[in-house]
């Protein structure tokens, strides 16, 4: 994968179901972001890490420093696939799709390996997001994803309306395997939520207690007889996790704690404050960092985090309610962040597009908008009188019960594997 290894979980997933059938596995990709450790320390995975682009030409203009990019991007991922042992087949992530693609389909043919393509997206309809959907790098990316991808052995794909499309546009027959949550999302008991959030607030004052740190947390508390409870007065816990990409428009989110703000001045005795935690890296961070900086809000705190591969289930697990913002750059691709906030039973409220429904299913497991002013109307219905119980929360987390129920490697033994272990070049 041309890609940060830790920030590639679905690959990661493959790895780690392929090796429980007895395989050894090589990884190639960028470093990056810590993979979680059960990948780290697998005895049957090897990490290879790819060099980087040099920071130099970035000082090219962006034609040639393009140019350069995949120039080096190729021969380092050509030399590093030829130097690894030969394997029963190739699976590769598209995208990225330039220089994936083609490079990987070079070497599958010299060493006459079975090229598997998981397709997550479409590379091409990435780069039209910045470049126009008329631009040669556009019309390059397609032309190389649609030849190359008709070439290889066998395809994957994350949603039934992606196969659909391979299907009908480009004559490729790929098998819909619907990502699954791994076994570290799980719900958590409350007595776990209050010693997650005493490790968290060592680094993260907003989460615990300025004077009894270690008794108190920004939302729960022990109590004399040593049971653990919710604080008096505890805000609302909101989570969200992003790449911070073009395709998750978080003035959305922005303008809706805006309105709650607003509420809650108002109405105090029926909102609680609320806490917005939103994890994950990418190019337009710091963007929306200084946004939020100008931001006078009282009763809304955000904060960005980047935690641990295995902390981050413990994160979701803690939350009220999540918040997802990716519309897919295809409309044919469903968001993991929801599939792992679903494993840790946490009921999602999501911005609606094409396919969604085959993972969100509005007023059942989850709440579908279309706007600001629609998550506004969501979040302020899902925390009016919070923290007392509304049996709509209730109902959604049983709801999610029988989607917790099949994991990743169970999923993928019974989609992925028999036409993996039966690949031929």
């Amino acid at each position: 994968m041309l890609g940060d290894i830790g920030h590639s979980p679905r690959m990661g997933y493959h790895a780690m179901s392929i090796s429980k059938e007895g395989y050894q596995v090589d990884i190639l990709g960028y470093e990056g972001s810590s993979p979680h450790l059960d990948l780290l320390f697998d005895p049957n995975i090897t990490l290879h890490h790819l060099k980087k682009v040099p920071q130099c030409i970035s000082a090219f203009p962006r034609i040639l420093y393009f140019f350069l990019k995949v120039v080096w991007q190729s021969w380092i991922l050509f030399y590093n696939l030829l130097s690894t042992p030969k394997s029963d087949f190739i699976l590769i992530q598209n995208p990225p799709s330039i220089p994936t693609i083609p490079v990987c389909w070079l070497v599958s043919n010299l060493r006459r390996i079975p090229l598997v393509i998981d397709w997550h997206n479409y590379g091409y309809s990435i780069l039209a997001l910045n470049l126009g959907p008329n631009h040669p790098l556009v019309k390059i990316s397609r032309f190389l994803e649609e030849t190359l991808g008709r070439k290889s052995k066998l395809n994957f794909c994350v949603t039934e309306a992606m196969s659909v499309d391979l299907k009908e546009n480009w004559g490729i027959e790929a098998v819909t395997l619907y990502d699954r949550p791994a076994e570290m999302f799980q719900p958590i008991e409350l007595r776990e939520k209050h010693e997650f959030l005493v490790k968290l607030g060592k680094s993260f004052p907003m989460f615990s207690s300025p004077t009894k740190p270690d008794v108190c947390t920004v939302m729960t508390e022990i109590t004399e007889n040593n049971q653990v409870c919710l604080r008096k007065g505890s805000p609302g816990f909101l989570v969200s996790s992003t790449s911070w990409t073009e395709d998750e428009d978080f003035s959305i989110l922005l303008s809706a704690l805006d309105e709650y703000e607003v509420t809650r001045e108002t109405n105090q005795s029926e909102y609680p404050p609320l806490m917005c935690v939103i994890t994950g890296k990418g190019p337009l961070k710091e963007y929306y960092l200084e946004i939020i900086k100008s931001k006078q809000w009282k009763h809304v705190i955000v904060c960005t985090p980047w935690l641990q591969a295995e902390d981050y289930p413990k994160l979701i697990a803690c939350a009220d309610l999540g918040v997802c913002l990716h519309t897919s750059s295809s409309g044919l691709d469903l968001p993991m962040k929801v599939v792992d906030m679903f494993g840790c039973g946490l009921p999602v409220c999501a911005i609606n597009y094409n396919c969604l429904a085959e993972l969100v299913r509005h007023n059942e497991n989850g709440l579908v908008f279309d706007s600001a002013e629609m998550l506004t109307a969501h979040l302020l219905d899902w925390f009016h009188n919070y923290p007392n119980s509304k049996s709509q929360h209730q109902v959604f987390r049983e709801n999610l019960l029988s989607f917790q129920n099949v994991r990743w490697h169970s999923a993928w033994l019974t989609t992925a594997w028999p036409h993996l272990s039966n690949i031929s070049f």
